[in-house]
């Protein structure tokens, strides 16, 4: 008789990005990117997310992004909208743990009316976001999670379980830098990490403040406390000791 535990961890189950890739070894948010582009490039998708499931009306999405290669002007486009705790991807997504379909309103309200509404259907067709695929992932600790792939194609018959074992490892991976980085994380304000973070993957301050919907004077502000408590001389040092830090 077949040990079903030992059929999920078969090399045929996994892609060979991961059946190579050390998994044990990862432990910053930047490893679990490179990792997410891999997963995406391999299935044909475009685009990735994963973001913290809103709790309420008021939560931005950019505030909710854990880790994305949506570039600047498709976050800054879509958070201006503030359609993300009503879009269908949400409201889907709530209510199954099932992988979830979605077109070009998959970020619009269920409705796809209105002018917003259809600014987001705009913004994804400008983008390549024609179709996805989204799951609902939780941490250890419960916590609820989307993890969502986009772009032009399909997924072939087969594709699907293939695509939700990647992802379920690589949220794994992601959970671990959480666990890792818990401890320092309190010494920083989840702002002073979100501006560290932008600063870190090019962003300009004016680039940062519209992305997190703050003035460039109030970005400012978080990069001097952030230096100021990593004991830092400069933006360019507090950068590099919260990624050796392992806070971004």
């Amino acid at each position: 008789m077949r040990d079903p535990d030992n059929t999920l961890v078969q090399r045929g189950w996994s892609p060979e990005f991961l059946a190579t890739a050390n998994l044990e070894s990862v432990q910053t948010e930047y490893e679990v990117l490179h990792l997410m582009r891999q997963c995406a490039n391999h299935f044909g998708f475009s685009h990735f997310l994963i973001a913290r499931l809103p709790e309420g009306e008021h939560h931005r999405f950019g505030e909710r992004l854990v880790v994305s290669n949506w570039p600047a002007e498709l976050v800054r486009g879509y958070d201006a909208l503030g359609l993300f705790p009503s879009s269908r991807a949400v409201a889907t997504l709530s209510a199954t743990k099932r992988p979830v379909y979605g077109d070009r309103s998959f970020f619009a309200p269920p409705s796809a009316e209105g002018e917003a509404a259809g600014e987001a259907i705009s913004l994804a067709e400008r983008h390549g976001l024609v179709t996805s695929i989204a799951f609902q992932l939780h941490s250890t600790s419960g916590a609820p999670y989307i993890l969502v792939f986009s772009g032009k194609r399909e997924l072939a018959r087969g594709e699907l379980a293939e695509l939700y074992f990647s992802a379920v490892q690589l949220f794994e991976c992601l959970e671990k830098t959480f666990v890792v980085s818990g401890a320092s994380r309190e010494k920083l304000s989840s702002r002073e990490i979100e501006c560290l973070r932008w600063a870190a993957a090019g962003k300009s301050s004016d680039e940062i403040a519209i992305i997190l919907g703050i003035s460039v004077y109030t970005v400012s502000s978080y990069f001097k406390s952030a230096t100021r408590k990593l004991e830092a001389v400069n933006r360019m040092q507090a950068i590099a000791l919260a990624m050796r830090m392992k806070l971004i």
